[in-house]
């Protein structure tokens, strides 16, 4: 690609010529799209639990949790319809056998740098400067883009809780996309 055809890659101060992005209309149509009833929010009555970090970070094991459909070259690929599996991935994968599979975001950025979504990378940098203690043995991925909240709250979040405590974490870091 030539200096002049390579897409632009930088942030600029100011206001955007373009109107703000209506996601929940974005939502609705891509949902509509595939097939799907017409979108509704989850909601709930009661707010979610909270946790204090009983420890420094700098002595912590953290599990790690995405949403972005990452897996690991070699494992099944997310399918794009309510998929409520999980892959697991060793924390020492290499980024360069990370693959992404999600049909509710641009992957060309995380293609490019899986970190932007899974960011194993960064974490191990954080764990040889000292600022955390260490990561899980394993990390876990899903595809967010689940459209039933009943299948994710049945399937998918109860296996990930099961996982998740079975590696003793002081605390789960779950990066949405």
């Amino acid at each position: 690609m030539s200096e002049s055809t390579q897409p632009i890659r930088e942030l600029r101060s100011g206001t955007s010529e373009l109107p703000p992005a209506d996601y929940i209309e974005e939502t609705r149509t891509l949902y509509s799209s595939l097939g799907y009833d017409p979108y509704t929010w989850a909601e709930r009555s009661e707010p979610a639990g909270w946790a204090p970090i009983n420890k420094p970070l700098r002595s912590a094991k953290i599990a790690i949790v995405g949403s972005g459909g990452i897996y690991r070259r070699g494992q099944i690929a997310f399918h794009t319809k309510d998929d409520t599996s999980i892959r697991i991935i060793d924390v020492d994968t290499p980024s360069d056998d990370l693959r992404i599979a999600h049909f509710a975001y641009d992957q060309t950025d995380a293609r490019n740098d899986p970190n932007c979504v899974f960011p194993l990378d960064r974490l191990q940098e954080l764990v040889d400067e000292g600022v955390i203690g260490g990561l899980c043995e394993e990390a876990y991925a899903f595809m967010g883009g689940i459209y039933s909240t009943r299948r994710l709250e049945a399937e998918t979040a109860p296996l990930l809780e099961e996982r998740c405590r079975a590696q003793e974490p002081d605390l789960v870091l779950l990066v949405p996309v």
